[in-house]
C-alpha cells in the first residue's frame, strides 16, 4: 500500500524486520521444544536464541541465489549461530514458517483494526446520542419518507460496526492458528509437541489438522469480514457525501483553516474524506474474491495462493486500518445542521404525513383502497407545488365523512415519529443512552 494511505502502526506489522523476527522466533521455539524432547542438544537450542540474527539485505542477497525465502533466512541464521544451526527447523517445512508467521501477522493486524473499530464505535456512540432528538427527514430510494431523527441514523450504523467488530473478533480466533507438522502434515518427523510448544509461545492455538498448510478457509474468511467491514464504512461515508450534497446540506466533513476544496473554484467544500473511504473500501472487497478462490490448492500443497497474500494480506488491512482512523475522524468532526434538516423536513408541504392521515382513515372506517385514492389525489398537487397538504385533506368532501378538520390536523405531529426512539437506543446502546 502507497503511504499516502498507511499508517507506521499497521505497515510494520508488514515489514521484513517484523516477518523475519517471527520467523525467528517459531524457529527457536521449536528448537526448544525439540530439546526438551531429547531431539537436539539443549546447547543447540541455547546458541540459536544467543547468537541467532540476521539481516535482510543479506537474506535478500542469499534469495537472489537459492529462489528460496526460507533457505535464505535459514542460511542467514546459521552464518551467525554456527555449528548448532544444524538442528534448527528439524523435522519442519517451509510452510510452518510462513504459514504460523501469517498467522501472528493476521492476529497482529486484527488487534490493531480492533482498536480502530473502538473509536469508531465511541464517536458514533456519542455523536448519536448527540442528535437522538434532532429530527431529519427519512428518505428511501432518495425521495422523502417520513420522520426519523439523525441520531437513529447514526445508532444504526452503530450497530453495523458493532456486530462487524463481534465478526472480526471470531475472524481473528479463527486465523490465529499454528501448525508445524512437516511435509503434507503427518508429524513423521517431527512430534506434535513441538507444534503445541510454538502455538503457545506464538500466541496461537493447535490446528487440528493442516495438510503441508492451514487450511485456507480460514483466510477466506478474514478477509470476508474485512469485505464487510469496508462495506459498512462506504455505506456511512456514502450517507455522509449525500447528506453533503448542495440541494440537501444536513450535515458535511469538518473544513479546516486553510483548506481548499478546488484548484478552480474557491468557493467548493467537497466531501473529500468519504469519497476517499469509498474508494478505499473497493481495495478491501477486491481481496475478498481472491482469498475464496484460494481455498482450492492441489493435494497437500501447492503455493499459488502465495502471491495473493502477500499483496493482500498488507494492502486489505493497511487500506481498513486507515479507512478507520479516517472514518472515525469524519464522524467526531462531523459538522451537522440542524436548522436545514427541519427546513428540508418541511420541503413537501406536509406529505411526510401521508401515511399516518391513510391509517387513520381506515380507522375511522374507510376501506383502504379508497382512503389510499383520497390521500394520494391531495397529495400529487402538493409534490407539485400546489398547495398545503393539510390544507387540501380539509377541504375533502370524501374525506370529511370520516374526520373533522381538527383531527386531521392532530396528525400533523413529529412527536408521533419519534415517541419509540428511546426505546431503540436502549437496545442499540443499553442503559447508556
Amino acid at each position: 500500500m502507497i503511504p499516502r494511505y498507511s499508517r507506521a502502526e499497521m505497515t510494520r506489522i508488514w515489514e521484513p524486520e517484523n516477518r523475519f523476527r517471527i520467523w525467528f522466533e517459531i524457529e527457536a521455539h521449536a528448537c526448544d521444544a525439540q530439546a526438551d524432547l531429547g531431539v537436539i542438544p539443549k546447547s543447540a537450542a541455547e546458541a540459536v536464541w544467543a547468537r541467532g540474527k540476521f539481516e535482510i539485505d543479506r537474506i535478500d542477497e542469499i534469495e537472489r541465489e537459492t529462489k528460496h525465502d526460507v533457505i535464505a533466512f535459514l542460511t542467514n541464521l546459521a552464518e551467525h549461530v554456527g555449528p548448532e544451526a544444524r538442528f534448527v527447523h528439524q523435522g519442519m517445512t517451509s510452510s510452518d514458517v510462513l504459514d504460523t508467521t501469517l498467522s501472528v501477522q493476521m492476529s497482529q493486524a486484527a488487534d490493531l483494526l480492533l482498536e480502530d473499530l473502538d473509536r469508531l464505535l465511541a464517536a458514533l456512540k456519542a455523536r448519536a446520542i448527540e442528535h437522538k432528538d434532532t429530527v431529519t427527514i427519512g428518505r428511501s430510494h432518495g425521495i422523502h419518507a417520513e420522520p426519523t431523527t439523525f441520531g437513529l441514523k447514526l445508532a444504526g450504523h452503530y450497530a453495523a460496526f458493532r456486530r462487524n467488530r463481534e465478526r472480526l473478533e471470531q475472524a481473528r480466533a479463527d486465523i490465529a492458528t499454528c501448525a508445524i507438522s512437516g511435509a503434507v502434515g503427518t508429524f513423521a518427523n517431527i512430534d506434535p509437541h513441538v507444534e503445541a510448544h510454538v502455538a503457545e509461545k506464538m500466541g496461537l492455538t493447535v490446528e487440528p489438522i493442516s495438510t503441508q498448510v492451514i487450511p485456507r478457509d480460514r483466510h477466506a474468511a478474514f478477509f470476508a469480514v474485512l469485505g464487510v467491514i469496508a462495506g459498512s464504512v462506504e455505506n456511512l461515508a456514502t450517507e455522509i457525501r449525500h447528506l453533503q450534497r448542495t440541494e440537501v446540506r444536513e450535515a458535511e466533513e469538518f473544513f479546516s483553516p486553510g483548506q481548499k476544496g478546488s484548484s478552480a473554484m474557491p468557493h467548493k467544500r467537497n466531501p473529500v474524506l468519504t469519497e476517499n473511504l469509498t474508494g478505499l473500501a473497493r481495495i478491501v472487497r477486491a481481496a475478498v474474491a481472491p482469498a475464496l478462490e484460494n481455498v482450492t490448492l492441489w493435494h497437500e500443497r501447492d503455493i499459488s495462493h502465495s502471491s495473493v497474500e502477500r499483496v493482500f494480506g498488507p494492502d486489505a488491512t493497511i487500506a481498513l486500518d486507515f479507512a478507520l482512523m479516517r472514518l472515525a475522524g469524519v464522524i467526531e468532526k462531523l459538522l451537522v445542521y440542524p436548522e436545514t434538516m427541519t427546513a428540508n423536513l418541511e420541503q413537501l408541504g406536509g406529505l411526510v404525513f401521508s401515511q399516518r392521515v391513510l391509517l387513520s382513515l381506515t380507522q375511522a372506517g374507510m376501506s383502504r383502497e379508497d382512503a389510499y385514492k383520497a390521500v394520494q389525489r391531495n397529495a400529487m398537487p402538493v409534490w407539485e407545488g400546489k398547495g398545503q397538504f393539510l390544507e387540501l385533506l380539509q377541504g375533502d368532501k370524501d374525506i370529511a365523512r370520516y374526520m373533522t378538520a381538527d383531527q386531521l390536523s392532530q396528525l400533523f405531529n413529529l412527536a408521533y415519529h419519534t415517541k419509540h426512539v428511546d426505546a431503540v437506543f436502549e437496545r442499540v446502546f443499553g442503559d447508556a443512552a
